[in-house]
């Protein structure tokens, strides 16, 4: 069913820049310009692109620098590994990262979309490279003149695939390790069915992520952007146009001098619209801060191209702040900076405390289930106690059990083992068996100290209490 376009409604205001008028997908092919700000986000771009490539093959004496191991559950960052265990350090950790996000965000606007985030990094500096040279747009950008050739399309899907698969290999030795990766890279599929579908699916979600949904991602699916309302304020660095510079706006004739301009009260906006046409996400920044703003700034290389071309003083776009383009005083340091800096401070301070803190070994004594005591033979008192030891170290380690106390305490016979040997980041639960004579039970009681050592010298000591009868010996 053909809709006639006369026909519709048009909107109150614009919805959203990929759309068009009649509800289809406006494709967008922004111009490319090569600005002082562009040149640096290209070297950050490829810095961020090696190091996410790098990261999985580095390695701290033995350990890797980067490995989410989720079926075993570890976490190694740096060298230094985290277990399950820690959930008071993996709680600190997320608080003080989203605690970052607000700061910086608070400070510098989306200083991450437009430089750091992987979705703008390898969208602007991978893929669209990669499609304006096989669309004969190399260099300039924009949509390209002409009927492209059938394999020049095919080979740029090709390309792309081929980044989506390595991207997506990328990524899951994150979580498995590079040796993992190699091994299933030259192997077949069947011998390794689960990661070969996880990898598909991975290059899959990409390959439409960044040839098809592209720009949609942040503008309709990242919640990124709607934080703004809440996260910016007045102070905040963003990417804003200076309206009372360059309002009214009136094209720039051949002809025209920029004193006549200046005498009819034109603005040093000429309308060109280059800001609109460089803008990735589609958007006019003449209209204001707009969720669809991902800072990456170049529109305002765009202006000052512009600016420069007109003899005019650049800056008539720029990374300013609400408050400065009204003219009222910037604040660098406001509550929710001081509060923010404060927290984050103390948060990084209390985690570096803990994780230096962190115990080579986490010993747990359990209590084991069944009767609470057991009277021998010869009259002494059992007590069955449980004791949970994990290595929290890379390297195997041999851990000695000992009963500590005042009372003639001994392990039983039946102890199986007082001594065991635990690779790293394994865990045992090992029975212990701890005879006392009942003439050493007071009240029921005996406060006893279980002392463990391994074979580097390393110790901790953890107070148990043993029951027994209250009563004289029958």
């Amino acid at each position: 069913m053909t809709v006639d376009p006369s026909a519709l409604l048009p909107p109150a205001q614009h919805v959203l820049s990929t759309l068009e008028a009649d509800g289809s997908r406006r494709w967008l092919y922004p111009r490319l310009s090569k600005g002082r700000l562009w040149q640096r986000r290209r070297i950050v771009a490829y810095v961020l692109m090696v190091v996410y490539s790098a990261l999985p093959w580095l390695s701290i004496e033995g350990a890797p620098a980067f490995l989410f191991d989720l079926p075993n559950r570890r976490f190694t960052f740096f060298g230094s590994t985290f277990l399950p265990t820690d959930t008071v350090l993996l709680a600190l950790s997320v608080l003080t990262i989203f605690l970052s996000i607000f700061f910086v965000t608070a400070i510098f606007g989306r200083v991450w979309c437009g430089w750091a985030c992987p979705q703008t990094v390898y969208m602007e500096f991978l893929f669209r490279p990669i499609e304006r040279l096989l669309t004969g747009r190399a260099g300039v950008g924009g949509a390209p003149r002409k009927q492209i050739a059938g394999w020049r399309k095919l080979a740029m899907y090709a390309i792309f695939v081929l980044l989506s698969l390595h991207l997506a290999q990328t990524f899951i030795s994150y979580f498995v390790g590079v040796d993992a990766v190699k091994e299933w890279m030259w192997h077949s599929p069947a011998a390794h069915v689960a990661p070969f579908i996880i990898v598909l699916v991975l290059t899959a979600l990409m390959m439409i992520d960044f040839a098809y949904w592209r720009e949609q991602l942040c503008i309709i699916g990242c919640p990124y952007g709607r934080l703004q309302s809440v996260l910016l304020d007045r102070n905040s660095k963003i990417v804003t146009y200076d309206p009372g510079r360059g309002e009214p706006r009136a094209p720039l004739h051949k002809s025209q001098s920029l004193e006549v301009r200046a005498k009819a009260g034109s603005g040093s906006c000429i309308d060109c619209k280059m800001c609109v046409h460089v803008c990735p996400t589609g958007i006019d920044i003449r209209e204001g801060l707009q969720l669809e703003c991902v800072n990456c700034t170049q529109c305002i290389d765009a202006c000052d191209d512009i600016m420069d071309m007109t003899h005019q003083p650049r800056g008539l776009i720029k990374l300013s702040s609400q408050a400065a383009i009204q003219g009222e005083r910037t604040r660098v340091l406001r509550p929710r900076i001081a509060i923010y800096g404060a927290l984050i401070a103390g948060l990084c301070i209390l985690l570096a405390t803990l994780v230096s803190d962190r115990p080579q070994a986490d010993v747990t004594l359990l209590r084991s289930l069944g009767r609470p005591f057991m009277v021998l033979e010869r009259g002494e008192i059992e007590n069955t106690m449980r004791v949970k030891l994990t290595n929290r170290t890379d390297t195997p380690r041999a851990y000695a059990f000992e009963a500590v106390t005042s009372y003639g305490l001994r392990l039983a016979a039946r102890t199986q083992h007082t001594e065991v040997v635990l690779a790293p980041g394994a865990t045992i639960t090992e029975p212990l068996h701890v005879v006392a004579p009942r003439s050493a039970f007071d009240h029921g009681r005996i406060d006893a100290t279980l002392k463990v050592t391994d074979d580097l010298g390393w110790t901790t000591s953890l107070n148990w209490r043993l029951v027994g009868p209250t009563g004289p010996a029958q």
